[in-house]
């Protein structure tokens, strides 16, 4: 599967933005999708993810309340809509898709095999 994150750009602190990951390739339903983000000399960090045949996200506590994901497997696409967004939210945010993820190892970077190549989100105070 190929993987292409967009909606990026700038945006200031209080306000909102919407990031899409569309995914090429049949059978969209069985992958576990996911969203990681990496700011500037930071690792890379678990943001949200759905599993396979699921519509249930479940989030990072950093962003829990203010990040929305959502699957809409008719378009291969998943979304991340992003509110009361912080300048600590600035980063790369990538999406990531793996058939193999199990709920342990969900919020793992390395249970992906798929990646997006990132679409760079910037929060300003």
């Amino acid at each position: 599967v190929q993987l292409q994150a967009s909606g990026g750009g700038l945006v200031q602190a209080g306000g909102s933005q919407r990031l899409s990951c569309a995914a090429s390739g049949a059978s969209f339903s069985s992958y576990s999708m996911s969203w990681f983000r990496q700011a500037p000399g930071k690792g890379r960090e678990f943001v949200a993810a759905i599993k396979r045949y699921s519509s249930n996200p479940s989030y990072a506590d950093s962003v829990k309340g203010r990040f929305t994901m959502s699957r809409d497997n008719a378009k291969n696409t998943v979304y991340l809509q992003m509110n009361s967004l912080k300048p600590e939210d600035t980063a790369v945010y990538y999406c990531a898709a793996d058939r193999q993820v199990i709920s342990s190892s969900l919020s793992s970077p390395s249970s992906y095999d798929y990646w997006g190549k990132g679409t760079l989100v910037t929060v300003s105070s």
